[in-house]
């Protein structure tokens, strides 16, 4: 017994210092049981609140109210100020209400965080970008956009958004530059759109009367694809140098391959453009040879296209031929059921220009019983957008290629 007490007394200190390391842990282990338990129970009262504030929120923006849907969300940001998807939901929240600069607020405070992944970083630069471009905030959107793609290149839409913005503002070398992009990351083929882009850039030197390079950048869009307005531009090439022959035989391969677009191809023809007085002068009596060209064409097929019937009919009153034009038209009407509303005004104006009163008042009466009044002479076919001016690349949907044709009563 007194070993242990002459032992005890000299390793005292050791003895106390483990008992009292021996009860700290054990209320260590008591604490951060119930430590987790409560936890546990917090983290569940949390996410029964948030479940009802996310399914009120669900229910406000089904039946299209986007404020008490904020609100709610809100609700769920003062729960939890921790919850990522909240503020995301949120900021989308403020961006569809049209309350950009709340947005923009939310989307920046996630990119300040420290705490935040670096997936979620980017889908905070994103959501930024997205807020700058619908606020209308066009070079803060091109710089942002640009940020995301230094983090990562293969962002589909994003550079699809880029590919938008500079179409509409008509940069044409940054459009062509990111349409290349999205072609290496996208599934869908380019060609077609990125010929037009390059049509665009080649009709600006020809407005300017720089033709060698409209020449240059016109080439390129054949590679890519031989779209209709690439043709239609090396048609007017064609005229500008004196190349009748080409001209006459790629007129003729534009309206069988594409007998919608004769309207659209001659006024095309007749757009202005800076240049010499002589080439000018030389360009557009070339176009006049071009048209008497047409009018003598022998193309039975050809002109069951009532929009070539009703080009050669307009040339034809152009050029002082309403007989002619009055047969054309006549003739096509007799071996075709169905005609446009166009078409029969056109037919009332030639019976009044030859005096067929007895006519005029039949086919007039008839006509205004089914009249449908048009309002523009051309829609897109994506998206229903209507204009008079002529568009390759649709102001609305900004689809390429998808105008057709309204004839105008």
């Amino acid at each position: 017994m007194e070993i242990y007490i002459n032992w005890l007394q000299d390793h005292l200190l050791a003895v106390v210092a483990v008992c009292l390391t021996l009860v700290l842990v054990y209320h260590y282990l008591i604490e951060k049981d119930s430590g987790v338990k409560l936890s546990k129970r917090y983290r569940n009262s949390i996410f029964e609140a948030q479940s009802k504030v996310f399914l009120n929120a669900t229910q406000y923006l089904i039946s299209g109210n986007r404020d008490l849907a904020i609100r709610e969300f809100l609700n769920a940001v003062d729960i939890n100020r921790e919850t990522i998807d909240t503020y995301f939901a949120l900021g989308g929240l403020f961006r569809s209400n049209g309350e950009i600069e709340k947005a923009i607020s939310i989307h920046r405070s996630l990119i300040a965080r420290e705490n935040i992944s670096e997936s979620d970083r980017l889908r905070s630069l994103k959501e930024l970008a997205i807020d700058f471009d619908k606020g209308g905030f066009i070079e803060k959107a091109i710089e942002t956009y640009k940020d995301v793609l230094k983090i990562n290149r293969d962002q589909y839409e994003v550079i699809q958004s880029l590919c938008r913005i500079f179409e509409d503002i008509e940069d044409w070398d940054q459009a062509y530059n990111y349409r290349i992009m999205l072609s290496k990351v996208g599934h869908e083929n380019q060609a077609e759109t990125i010929s037009h882009i390059l049509v665009q850039k080649a009709k600006i030197y020809f407005s300017k009367g720089e033709f060698a390079k409209c020449h240059e950048d016109l080439e390129d869009a054949f590679r890519f694809a031989p779209s209709v307005s690439a043709k239609i531009l090396r048609l007017k090439l064609f005229l500008t140098s004196g190349s009748i022959e080409e001209a006459k035989n790629l007129l003729l391969e534009l309206l069988k391959e594409h007998p919608m677009y004769a309207s659209f191809i001659f006024e095309s023809l007749t757009e202005k453009f800076n240049a010499p007085e002589d080439t000018i002068n030389s360009y557009f009596e070339r176009v006049r040879h071009l048209k008497d060209f047409f009018l003598v064409m022998d193309e039975k097929d050809l002109f069951e296209s009532p929009s070539v019937i009703l080009s050669k009919v307009r040339l034809q009153k152009e050029k002082g031929m309403s007989d002619e034009a009055y047969k054309s038209l006549n003739s096509y009407m007799e071996s075709n059921e169905i005609h446009n509303e166009v078409m029969k005004v056109e037919y009332i104006k030639l019976l009044i220009d030859l005096d067929l009163k007895d006519e005029v008042m039949k086919t007039t009466a008839d006509f205004l019983s089914n009249l449908n009044q048009s309002h523009t002479k051309h829609y897109c076919s994506n998206c229903g957008y209507n204009s008079d001016e002529i568009f390759w690349r649709c102001p609305q949907c900004h689809e390429w290629e998808t105008i057709q044709f309204r004839w105008k009563v």
